[in-house]
């Protein structure tokens, strides 16, 4: 049976709630509340709602600062450097993303790279105002360790998501956003907590054995997609978020599922390019949707981010489905004494 549907702007409300009784800031409450709600709406709830105890225990346990105010720290006008100060993602991303439109406008490419960070969702979710803008966009993000390096068996490389979005003449964007493990991790996280297994291929228990325990894999290693080259994918965005930002590596930080432990400190990068500055707006548009007309010629093609924007569409007018242990526990941290 399916949880009960209840209003996106409900739950935005006790999630807000939650972060800010755990020391967060309205600004930045507001923030993370709006995009784990738009994860929920577009049906990925392993980036959604499950992801509050998880923030809250951050701020309440200093891993994360609650009063952070991210700012532009360096600046190199078609590239900048964004400090998070320690603060939940969101806004540190928002920022991210505003630079990386103005300067892609100003320059034809920018380069932004976050520092100081942490967990920031659903990647595609950072890239939106990029598109609306009309640029081409690309977002990279390093985690926590949870896959080894290609050959070796401690976990050293997070699941490291890259995201791409491609805006289109009279129809929504080519949205493409993937881990680069064998399946997000918090796939895995929402398994644990149901109790269910998971399929033989995901991950590694602590020994580097394959297992279908939720739970072992946790606390084990996630298996890279496509097996060296998702390592070396991996590879690719460790350096490309950490060694140009200064960043903290994925074994340089603890866990985000646990509450205690180092402040993350990992990396994001925004890359936003200007489709005028090259072929022209009007060619790259043409070659988008040949291309496009070319793949759904065949009727089996479902276009990246189709399914996302279908379910975003009925949760606005349904609602979405929150487990009701895990809305009792918001709304508990919604309504606890003030960490402030």
């Amino acid at each position: 049976m399916n949880p009960p549907r209840i209003p996106v702007e409900e739950l935005q409300r006790s999630m807000s709630a939650a972060l800010q009784r755990s020391g967060a800031t309205a600004a930045m409450a507001e923030a993370t509340a709006r995009a784990l709600a738009f994860a929920e709406m577009d049906g990925i709830a392993s980036h959604g709602a499950s992801r509050i105890p998880q923030y809250c225990g951050h701020l309440a346990n200093g891993r994360a600062n609650g009063a952070a105010v991210p700012v532009v720290a360096r600046d190199g006008k078609g590239a900048c450097l964004v400090d998070a100060r320690q603060g939940l993602a969101f806004e540190a991303c928002a920022l991210a993303g505003r630079e990386a439109i103005g300067r892609a406008r100003a320059h034809g490419v920018s380069f932004v790279a976050v520092t100081n960070s942490n967990h920031f969702g659903v990647a595609a979710y950072h890239l939106e105002p990029v598109a609306d803008a009309g640029l081409v966009g690309l977002a990279f993000g390093n985690s926590p360790a949870a896959m080894p390096a290609w050959g070796g068996k401690r976990a050293l490389f997070g699941t490291n998501p890259i995201a791409a979005v491609f805006p289109r003449r009279s129809a929504a964007p080519l949205t493409i956003d993937l881990s680069l493990s064998a399946v997000a991790r918090g796939r895995i996280m929402v398994a644990a907590r149901d109790g269910k297994p998971i399929p033989e291929g995901w991950a590694l228990d602590q020994e580097g054995r394959p297992t279908t325990d939720a739970r072992a894999a946790l606390e084990g290693s996630m298996l890279p997609a496509g097996g060296a080259k998702g390592a070396m994918l991996a590879l690719i965005v460790e350096l490309l978020v950490c060694s140009l930002s200064g960043a903290a590596y994925g074994f340089e930080s603890d866990s985000f599922f646990v509450a205690e432990g180092r402040p993350t400190r990992i990396g994001q990068a925004f890359l936003a390019i200007d489709p005028a500055a090259l072929a022209g707006s009007d060619v790259y548009l043409e070659r988008v949707e040949t291309l496009v007309d070319a793949m759904t010629q065949d009727p089996e093609v479902r276009l990246p981010g189709e399914r996302r924007a279908r379910n975003r569409e009925a949760a606005r007018r349904d609602g979405v489905s929150v487990p009701p242990d895990l809305l009792e526990k918001i709304r508990a941290l919604a309504h606890a004494p003030s960490h402030g």
